[in-house]
C-alpha cells in the first residue's frame, strides 16, 4: 500500500467511524422502483443511508424493508424518522425533516420522539437533536455531507457571489432556461481553480463518502481527474434534466426542500400511509449486510447494494467475495439486485468467487444482467453522480 492510500484510508475512516455522513439519500428511489419490482411478498435489503429511500420503498407495499448500516448514525436518522411517523402530525413532521429547522426542537424531541428510540439512538440525539433547532444551519448543513453542501454555499454567496443565478436556475421553466441561464451565468464562474483543487482531494471527497477505491474506479475512465468527472455529472444536471422535482440538488443548493420538490415520505398523502401502518414494515439494524444476513433467518427477494462494493472492490476484495456468498445464500428465487458505481463499469464483479451446490463459480455467472433497462434509468437519474447503475437477476 501506498503512503497516499494509507493516508486516504484513515482520512475516511476517521470521518465516517465518529460522524453522520449521510443526512438525506444521495440515490434516486423513483429508478429503484421500476429496477426493483416491487410485490407485496417481497423483503427487501437496503443500505440505510439516511434512510430516505427505506421509507420509499415501504410506500411500494413489499413484505418488509430490512435497512442496514454499520454506522450506527446513518440508523438512528432512519429510527428519528420513524418516531417522528408515529408521534407527529405532519406539518411539524415536515418542518422538521422537510425544511430542517424546528422551533423548539429539543422539547418536542424530549416530549414525543425520545420514547420510541433505542437506547444508543437516544443517546445519540439526546447530544445531537441541536442539529434541528438552529436559526442560522439548517439540518441538511449538518454531517460531514451537509458541511460540504454549507461549504459550497459559502462559496457561492460570498466569494463567487452567484446566489441569485443559482436561484434562478432552480425556479426555471424548462430545461433550455436551466441551459441559458448555467452557460451565460454559472459554468465560467463557478469552476474556479479553486473548486476544481478541492474536488480533487481526498480529504473533500471523504466528506461527501468518496473513499480511495471509489475514487479509483472513476479514474480509471476521466484519466486520474476526478475533478472532471463531478463537472461533467453537475453540467448535466443543470442543462440536460429538469430540476423542478429534483430535491436532491435542491436541499444542497438551499438547505431544505420545498412541499413540491421533496421526498416521498415527505408528501403529506405518504406520510399519512406511512403512519397507518406501513412503516412498521421498516426495521432497523446495524451491522454490516453480511453480519446482517448471517445473524438473521430472513429470506430477502429484493436488494439495494448503493454504490458500498466500491468501497470494497480494492483491499477488501475478500469481504466481498464473503458478502456475495451469504447474499447468495440468503436470496429467494427470482431474486434481484441493484447497485451503483462510481466507475463506468464494475470490472471487478466478474472476478468475485462463490460456492454453489459443491463448487466454485464466477459471481458473473450466476448474474442476469437488464443492461437496457438499468441504463434507460441511468440516463434519467436526478443525482447523476455515479458512473454506473446496475440491476441482476440472481440464478444458481
Amino acid at each position: 500500500m501506498s503512503l497516499v492510500d494509507w493516508v486516504s484510508g484513515r482520512v475516511f475512516n476517521l470521518v465516517h467511524r465518529h460522524n453522520l455522513v449521510y443526512n438525506t439519500c444521495w440515490e434516486d428511489p423513483r429508478l429503484d422502483r421500476v429496477a426493483l419490482g416491487l410485490g407485496p411478498d417481497d423483503n427487501v435489503l437496503v443500505i440505510t443511508s439516511a434512510g430516505c429511500n427505506a421509507l420509499d420503498y415501504a410506500l411500494a407495499e413489499p413484505k418488509h424493508v430490512y435497512a442496514v448500516d454499520m454506522n450506527p448514525r446513518q440508523n438512528a436518522l432512519l429510527e428519528l424518522k420513524l418516531s417522528g411517523i408515529k408521534n407527529l402530525d405532519f406539518d411539524t413532521f415536515f418542518t422538521m425533516f422537510g425544511q430542517g429547522r424546528l422551533n423548539g426542537a429539543r422539547q418536542i424531541y424530549a416530549d414525543k420522539l425520545r420514547g420510541s428510540l433505542s437506547d444508543w439512538t437516544q443517546k445519540y440525539w439526546d447530544r445531537k437533536i441541536k442539529f434541528f433547532d438552529n436559526r442560522r444551519r439548517t439540518f441538511f448543513f449538518r454531517g460531514t455531507s451537509g458541511a460540504f453542501a454549507r461549504m459550497l454555499n459559502v462559496y457561492i454567496d460570498k466569494i463567487v457571489r452567484l446566489r441569485p443565478h443559482v436561484d434562478a436556475i432552480l425556479d426555471a421553466e424548462s430545461i433550455q432556461q436551466q441551459r441559458r441561464i448555467y452557460e451565460e451565468h454559472l459554468e465560467e464562474r463557478f469552476w474556479s481553480k479553486s473548486v476544481r483543487f478541492a474536488m480533487n482531494r481526498d480529504t473533500t471527497l471523504s466528506m461527501v463518502g468518496v473513499p480511495r477505491a471509489q475514487r479509483s474506479q472513476v479514474e480509471m475512465h476521466y484519466d486520474g481527474r476526478i475533478s472532471k468527472f463531478v463537472q461533467d455529472c453537475v453540467e448535466a444536471v443543470l442543462t440536460e434534466l429538469p430540476l423542478s422535482d429534483n430535491y436532491f440538488w435542491r436541499v444542497y443548493m438551499t438547505g431544505k426542500y420545498t412541499r413540491e420538490c421533496c421526498p416521498e415520505y415527505l408528501k403529506e398523502d405518504n406520510f399519512q400511509k406511512l403512519k397507518d401502518g406501513l412503516a412498521e414494515r421498516v426495521s432497523v439494524y446495524t451491522d454490516s449486510v453480511q453480519g446482517f444476513l448471517e445473524k438473521n433467518d430472513v429470506t430477502i427477494s429484493r436488494y439495494v447494494l448503493l454504490d458500498h462494493m466500491d468501497w470494497l472492490s480494492d483491499k477488501y476484495f475478500d469481504l466481498l467475495e464473503a458478502e456475495w456468498q451469504v447474499i447468495l445464500d440468503r436470496a429467494a428465487p427470482g431474486a434481484r439486485a441493484i447497485w451503483r458505481s462510481g466507475g463506468l463499469r464494475t470490472d471487478y464483479i466478474d472476478n468475485v468467487r462463490v460456492k454453489v451446490n459443491g463448487g466454485v463459480r464466477h459471481l458473473s455467472e450466476l448474474l442476469q444482467y437488464d443492461r437496457e433497462l438499468a441504463e434507460s434509468l441511468h440516463e434519467k437519474c436526478r443525482v447523476h453522480t455515479y458512473g454506473s447503475f446496475y440491476i441482476a437477476d440472481l440464478t444458481t
